[in-house]
């Protein structure tokens, strides 16, 4: 007799940090349309979306998740809180911290960089990876017309740069991005690269020199660019883990 038993689908852990923000619920709203996008795109393509909200939950939690994933994606959110980097305590745009979260997603890069799970961090997601790996950040851009737009929607279109050849492939550097971040990489972490940059030299990507991780400043899961722009991240966590095979 023929099973017809499907393979186990592939789990990608979707790291984020609150489900809910009694404190600021416009940023809840805004943060809950890209993390749909990335949760729809992803099972698109195969994946079996697993998302924790890092802040909510006791950070075994999170661990625990890590350690079974195939792969894993950091989402935005907060600031990371400057006393992991030695940053100022107040700073212009500074508000609501996580302080615990971060910690746990910090915990979450060590732990997919020793396991060679592939890692992929977006905005904030990219600011933790660079953290955790020794690196700082500038707390705000004096000058973040191309990253920052005022008023109640925050996302520019910009260009970047990809000024690494592996990450060419999965960024077409032809096509907007939206980015909407005031902070930025400053000090770079312990084995990261430079991968990608915008016109006024803001780093807006980063890969490591030998793990499967890669980091990205922008927003590809907005939902006008998220089929297209994250889709090709997606499938980049593919490539980089061979056992992982989302169609």
């Amino acid at each position: 007799m023929t099973s017809t038993t499907e393979p186990a689908r592939p789990m990608l852990a979707m790291l984020h940090l609150r489900t809910r923000r009694p404190h600021d619920p416009t940023f809840q709203v805004a943060l809950d349309a890209l993390n749909a996008p990335t949760i729809r795109v992803a099972e698109h393509l195969g994946w079996d979306v697993v998302p924790v909200a890092s802040a909510e939950v006791d950070p075994t939690v999170t661990a625990d998740l890590v350690d079974r994933a195939d792969a894993v994606v950091l989402m935005g959110g907060e600031d990371v809180d400057p006393a992991f980097y030695g940053g100022p305590s107040t700073y212009p745009g500074s508000g609501h911290h996580e302080p615990d979260a971060d910690r746990a997603h910090i915990d979450a890069v060590h732990r997919c960089l020793e396991a060679g799970t592939p890692l992929l961090g977006i905005c904030r997601g990219l600011q933790v990876l660079n953290v955790a790996l020794g690196g700082s950040l500038v707390p705000h851009l004096t000058s973040p017309q191309l990253h920052r737009a005022a008023g109640d929607d925050h996302f520019v279109r910009t260009r970047v740069t990809v000024t690494h050849q592996g990450l060419g492939a999965s960024v077409d550097a032809s096509q907007d991005v939206r980015c909407a971040h005031h902070q930025a990489v400053d000090r770079l972490g312990d084995g990261l690269v430079v991968a990608a940059r915008a016109a006024d030299g803001v780093i807006e990507a980063l890969v490591h020199e030998t793990a499967p991780i890669t980091a990205v400043q922008w927003h590809p899961e907005h939902a006008e660019t998220a089929d297209g722009q994250l889709g090709a991240l997606l499938r980049r966590l593919t490539e980089q883990a061979p056992v992982v095979r989302p169609a």
